[in-house]
C-alpha cells in the first residue's frame, strides 16, 4: 500500500511512523588546553556540557567527534577523553572519530575515546610525545641591566625561570615529567586501540606524525572517510546528522574590550598576542 507507506513518514515513531538513526556530530577544534586572553581552547569546563547534550538525545544510534587539533594540555586531553568514554559505556553508545587537518599528540588522545577512528587520506595524525617549551631571558636582561629578584620557601619553586640560566637539575625534573605523562599516553593508546596496532613501540611512540593513508596501515586509525559519507554508508542515506554546538552569546566579549581600566586592557591584550603566537607555533609544527 504505497499510500500508507508515503503516510508513515510524516507521522512519530509513537503511532506508527519511520524511525530514521540519529546521529550526533560533536566537533572538537582547536588547541586544548586554556589559551587566555580572547583566545578559547578545549578545555573539560568547557566541553562538559557539549558532550552531555552530545550523548542525551533519544533514541541514539551513534556520536560522532569531528576532530581537528595539534593538541596541548595533556590533563585536559585525559579529562575530555574520560567524560566521553564515561557517557558512552553508561550510555552504551558507540563514538566514531574523524580526523580532520590534524589529529595530533592531545588531538589523537580526544580519537582514542572513540570506537573507531576515520581520518582523510591527507590527514596528519599521531605525535604520540609529549613537548614542552620556552624562551631564555637571562641574557637580554643582562644587557639591559636588569636585576632578576625572587624569593621563594622551597628550594624548587621556581624551578625553569626564563630570567635564569638554564639548571641541569631542572632538565633531568622536567624530563622525568615528560617521561611519566609519555607513558600514561602510551598506555591509552594501547589500551583502546590493543591488536589493531600493527607496528613497535619504536615506531608508534617517538612523536611522529603520519598521512592518514599511512595511519591506517599502522593501526592508528581504522580507515579512511569524511562524517558525511563513511556515517551514510553504515546508517543508511536517510540517517540524522544533528550537530552539537555552543549556543551563541551576543556581545561575549564586551566587558574585555572596552575595559575602562587602561593596564587591564593592555595585560589583556599582550596575553592575546601571546596565546596567538602559541597556538600558531602548535599548529606550525604540522606544516599548518
Amino acid at each position: 500500500m504505497p499510500m500508507l507507506d508515503n503516510l508513515r513518514r510524516f507521522l512519530p515513531p509513537a503511532l506508527g511512523g519511520v524511525r530514521h538513526p540519529m546521529v550526533t556530530v560533536l566537533r572538537l577544534d582547536g588547541v586544548i588546553g586554556a589559551m587566555g586572553g580572547l583566545r578559547a581552547g578545549l578545555t573539560i569546563a568547557g566541553t562538559a556540557r557539549l558532550i552531555e547534550r552530545a550523548f542525551s538525545i533519544k533514541p541514539l544510534s551513534a556520536v560522532a567527534l569531528v576532530i581537528n587539533s595539534p593538541g596541548g594540555a595533556a590533563a585536559q586531553s585525559a579529562l575530555i577523553h574520560g567524560r566521553i568514554r564515561a557517557l558512552a559505556e553508561e550510555r552504551k553508545i558507540p563514538v566514531i572519530a574523524f580526523c580532520e587537518d590534524v589529529t595530533a599528540s592531545g588531538g589523537y588522545m580526544l580519537a582514542l575515546a572513540a570506537d573507531r577512528i576515520y581520518a582523510h587520506p591527507m590527514s596528519i595524525v599521531g605525535s604520540i610525545g609529549v613537548i614542552s617549551g620556552g624562551f631564555g631571558f637571562d641574557r637580554a636582561i643582562e644587557k639591559l641591566g636588569i636585576d632578576r629578584r625572587i624569593y621563594t620557601a622551597g628550594a624548587n619553586k621556581h624551578r625553569l625561570d626564563p630570567f635564569k640560566p638554564e639548571n641541569p637539575d631542572d632538565i633531568v625534573k622536567l624530563r622525568d615529567l615528560q617521561t611519566d605523562i609519555h607513558a600514561g599516553f602510551k598506555a591509552m593508546v594501547t589500551d583502546r586501540r590493543g591488536t589493531r596496532l600493527t607496528a613497535g613501540e619504536d615506531t608508534l611512540f617517538n612523536g611522529d606524525v603520519w598521512t592518514g593513508r599511512q595511519a591506517v596501515e599502522l593501526g592508528l586509525i581504522d580507515g579512511l572517510g569524511d562524517v558525511r559519507s563513511r556515517l551514510r554508508e553504515e546508517f543508511g542515506p536517510k540517517m540524522r546528522l544533528i550537530p552539537i554546538a555552543h549556543r551563541r552569546r551576543l556581545f561575549r566579549f564586551g566587558p574585555r574590550l572596552f575595559s575602562s581600566n587602561l593596564s587591564e586592557g593592555g595585560r589583556g591584550i599582550a596575553g592575546d598576542a601571546l596565546s596567538t603566537l602559541e597556538e600558531r607555533g602548535l599548529w606550525s609544527r604540522f606544516g599548518l
